[in-house]
């Protein structure tokens, strides 16, 4: 009996050490980005399709796997991929934006090589070149937890991908014209789910989704758009919020959910109606248009029809703000599921880390040359035919950009004044940062931080201050990547920043992204070792004044 037991405690620690040495999965993508005609909103239109696709394939993957991506763009115009919420640890020059990375020129491909590190939950993917995104060329990517980390719920039937959002009939071209002539491109034209636009009582429309009568789904939402907050909801039917950018919440049960640019959610819907049909609805919030689409989900076997009799929407105006703002407080991190890791999230006790810089960031609009430009604290970004990371790194930063023209705090002048500059702001590696959005307009804003995740401690009404830190949740705050500030308010985020490499601090908004309302974080290693940050890829493009240039001492 000894001696079994001592073979089977060998027989563990082998099959232990050989987990531990061995590689995480690889997963290969080859995809052909093409100009192809779609109709979101029933008007047929250049888009842009992967693999013929819209919306573009869908990555399916599991924490730790390694993405390769052969992207072959045969566009006119040179164009860039980047993973929304993929932190792709040390690991920057894989990032898909103008400051990291030359764009993939027409007739050419490229390889992105990232891996989903510690991380679980519902993202996507996107183009940074241009206005893109206005066109296509979006997908669905979610990382799933491994099999040997618990889901604090039970494995659904089957996952439903929900891309949705705002959608302009004029096409991506028509808008960049539009945005570089001065003028803004206003109001979308409708809202899509999927690339289609359903209206109710429409026999012809198919099913998007199917569900089996007792089972429950999970449907991974993510608002794609370019400028409008939307709230979507399923007839007859609660939705379980189970999770919100790469985090598990606390499982509340909601009748309809507010999503803002950029941001995504998993919800949990049963099927524990009468066999029918039922409509996911999505309606546009904040715009002084409200528009609205459906898309049909249907029990299995059943004939019966969806009624014309929709939920209703939240409120809007004032008291839609406060119904929205309530929704984000009653959003909490999961303390006792685990994420990525074994350990649970609630073991990250962030409320106790004292802060060690505070940014706040004033967004603004203005007029330049009699062209309307947006901005962050008098500073309107503007991207050099160089990316800013390559430049750094080859030490030619010099001629291209200075450091830190941005100041952590706004001046006066600020508010009508904006010089246009590429705008890079130095970060100490692993500080632990407050930063503060603060919003003066009339409209929402919605920021993205690419290499991170942080906590949204808080959204509130007026103007920050000091004080103000006595409102904020330092206890289960959602660990997240987007965060919204609603007009004449602010919010509070805080993270560390320990992943280094350059990153991009944007507003997800795409007009506002591409008339500057963004910037870059430069997080440089003092140790420049392999530990902090990975080395260029030897087959990584090099493009502008570093073209041709011998390439630096790669780190050890």
């Amino acid at each position: 009996m000894g001696r079994r037991r001592v073979l089977y405690n060998l027989c563990i620690l082998i099959l232990m050490a050989a987990a531990a040495v061995a590689e995480d999965p690889y997963l290969f993508f080859n995809w052909k980005v093409t100009y192809g005609t779609i109709s979101p909103l029933g008007v047929p239109m250049t888009g842009i399709l992967i693999n013929g696709e819209f919306p573009g394939p869908k990555i399916n993957c599991t924490s730790n796997n390694n993405i390769y991506v052969n992207v072959f763009n045969y566009l006119d115009e040179p164009f860039l991929l980047t993973w929304d919420g993929i932190q792709l640890r040390k690991n920057s020059w894989q990032d898909g934006t103008p400051g990291t990375m030359c764009p993939i020129p027409p007739g050419k491909n490229y390889t992105y090589k990232f891996q989903v590190k510690d991380q679980i939950g519902t993202f996507f993917y996107y183009p940074t070149t241009a206005l893109h995104r206005a066109a296509g060329g979006m997908g669905m990517l979610q990382v799933h937890s491994r099999d040997l980390i618990p889901v604090p719920f039970d494995r659904p039937a089957e996952e439903f991908a929900v891309l949705t959002g705002d959608w302009y009939n004029k096409g991506h071209k028509a808008l960049k014209r539009i945005v570089d002539s001065g003028r803004s491109i206003r109001l979308p034209d409708g809202i899509h789910i999927n690339g289609k636009s359903g209206k109710i009582d429409d026999a012809a429309v198919p099913a998007m989704f199917v569900m089996e009568a007792g089972k429950t789904y999970r449907y991974r939402v993510c608002n794609v758009g370019l400028r409008a907050s939307v709230n979507f909801r399923i007839q007859g039917h609660y939705m379980k919020l189970v999770e919100l950018e790469g985090s598990h919440t606390l499982q509340n049960v909601y009748n309809s959910l507010d999503l803002h640019v950029g941001q995504c959610m998993s919800v949990l819907v049963t099927a524990d109606q009468a066999p029918a049909d039922y409509y996911f609805v999505v309606s546009s919030r904040f715009l002084k248009k409200e528009m609205s689409t459906v898309a049909v989900i249907r029990y299995a076997g059943s004939r019966g029809v969806a009624t014309v009799e929709l939920p209703p929407p939240p409120p809007v105006n004032t008291k839609g703000i406060q119904w929205s703002m309530n929704q984000f407080r009653s959003f909490r991190w999961n303390l006792t599921a685990s994420a990525a890791r074994p350990n649970p999230q609630g073991s990250y006790h962030y409320g106790k880390i004292n802060i060690t810089r505070t940014i706040k960031l004033v967004n603004g609009r203005y007029q330049v040359d009699g062209k309307l430009r947006f901005g962050i604290n008098g500073i309107s970004h503007i991207d050099s035919e160089t990316p800013l990371k390559l430049a750094e790194y080859f030490g030619v930063s010099d001629g291209l950009f200075k450091y830190d023209l941005m100041k952590d705090e706004p001046k006066p002048s600020d508010e009508n004044n904006a010089i246009l500059v590429p705008n890079v702001v130095n970060a100490t590696f692993r500080n632990f940062v407050e930063i503060i959005f603060e919003n003066d307009e009339h409209s929402i804003q919605t920021w993205h931080l690419d290499g991170y995740s942080f906590f949204a401690v808080a959204i509130e009404a007026g103007r920050w201050s000091p004080e103000k830190r006595n409102t904020y949740n330092l206890m289960d705050a959602v660990s997240r990547h987007t965060i919204h500030v609603y007009p004449n308010s602010w919010a509070a985020v805080m993270t560390t920043l320990d992943n280094a490499g350059m990153w991009n601090l944007r507003s997800e908004m795409r007009e506002r992204a591409y008339l500057g309302q963004q910037f870059y974080f430069s997080v440089l290693s003092p140790e420049k070792s392999l530990r902090d940050e990975y080395n260029i890829l030897p087959d990584q493009p090099l493009c502008g004044v570093v073209s041709g240039l011998p390439r630096p001492s790669p780190y050890i």
